[in-house]
């Protein structure tokens, strides 16, 4: 029974340091991955490249990237769904209301062990913390609008648009 006790005590700070770790890592991920500007140009290419390489893998997502409550790209592939373009706005809207990665806010409130509706009272229905959702964020502005893919799971659709964002701006 002693064995059990200090196991349950020890295992909530593994995962404390492991939510710690990851919120790191996300913030690292949003630091590197800034633009100087953001252009229509730039819109179109990142989206091409999400395109692509979705298309490529033979995912079944939607695309979508906006710019100041402008959309500037969309793309729906084969086996997305309506559902995704639900899914991409309220993934996006994640970002515009905490300037961070919808993947980033998932993480944090899985941390604090609540919901966006508890946490910061905010309807569930037009706020998805999922992952999927990536800030464009410009030096010297700040976030100025969001690049999102929805219809894989949480993370495989966060990672998508980094490797495609690693891609583009750091090579």
């Amino acid at each position: 029974m002693h064995w059990k006790s200090t196991q349950y005590k020890e295992a909530p700070m593994k995962l404390l340091e492991t939510y710690d770790d990851r919120l790191e890592e996300l913030l690292e991920q949003e630091n590197r991955l800034t633009f100087k500007s953001f252009t229509h140009k730039d819109a179109h290419e990142i989206g091409e490249r999400l395109y692509e390489l979705a298309c490529e893998r033979k995912l079944p997502v939607a695309i979508d990237i906006q710019q100041n409550g402008q959309t500037m790209y969309h793309a729906a592939l084969p086996g997305s769904s309506p559902d995704n373009d639900s899914w991409i706005i309220r993934k996006s809207n994640i970002v515009h209301q905490f300037h961070h990665s919808s993947y980033y806010m998932s993480v944090h409130l899985e941390q604090a062990g609540s919901s966006i509706s508890e946490l910061y009272l905010l309807d569930g229905h037009k706020f998805a913390a999922h992952g999927g959702s990536f800030p464009i964020i410009v030096e010297g502005a700040g976030v100025i609008g969001a690049i999102t893919v929805s219809g894989l799971p949480s993370e495989d659709d966060h990672a998508l648009v980094v490797e495609v964002l690693s891609d583009y701006l750091l090579t």
